[in-house]
């Protein structure tokens, strides 16, 4: 056999790749590439940029004068002060009189200085702030009369003139609603709490009729 054959017969049972490539030795390349390159620096991420939170207030109640809770102060005070007139006998120091005249001042104490404040008042319709106005002035009128009172008489006095304020206030309060209201919705709300008078009708319809014109 020639060396031409001999080293034919060797490419032939070889892979020409491995004759023209030396194989890869990976212990040795790992070692290499290691000895070239460095440690990795880890990198600090920045921390997220925090986004301002939207705050949502939430929108302050318009405050408005509350004529119906005057109703209710003067009727509780009218109705205790009557009570405190039938124990006229056992003398002005009874302590049911003292206790009675007590709880009339808490409650026109409360009027004056929750539901009829200022500003309450202002924020209220011009018809509801003349309402306002006139009891925020009986009010003080009754609580200054019962700080000072010095006898039955002028407990007696008190009591009266509260009930009859009482009474034309829940009338005025009552019929100024409706006219305002206008005749058709005011009819509705008349059929659950009593029937208008003819009176009334006329007033509202005349209210009605001059809306419309200032339309």
């Amino acid at each position: 056999m020639d060396w031409f054959t001999f080293f034919g017969n060797i490419i032939n049972r070889v892979p020409f790749e491995r004759i023209l490539i030396p194989p890869r030795n990976p212990q040795k390349a790992l070692e290499e590439f290691a000895a070239t390159t460095t440690a990795p620096v880890a990198h600090k991420e920045a921390p997220p940029e925090k986004k301002p939170t939207a705050t949502t207030q939430k929108p302050q109640d318009i405050a408005t004068a509350c004529v119906p809770c005057a109703l209710g102060h003067f009727s509780t005070s009218a109705g205790l002060l009557n009570e405190a007139v039938r124990f006229k006998d056992e003398g002005i120091t009874s302590n049911e009189i003292l206790d009675r005249v007590a709880k009339v001042l808490e409650e026109q104490n409360t009027l004056e200085r929750v539901d009829l404040t200022q500003e309450k008042i202002q924020s209220a319709s011009a018809w509801e702030q003349e309402i306002a106005e006139l009891a925020l002035a009986q009010s003080r009128e009754l609580r200054h009369s019962l700080e000072n009172f010095q006898s039955i008489k002028q407990l007696e006095k008190a009591a009266a003139g509260t009930s009859t304020f009482y009474r034309e206030l829940n009338r005025r309060w009552f019929k100024q609603r409706f006219a305002h209201l206008g005749p058709e919705k005011a009819e509705r709300i008349a059929e659950k709490v009593g029937k208008l008078s003819a009176e009334d009708k006329d007033r509202i319809l005349k209210r009605a009729e001059t809306l419309i014109e200032e339309v």
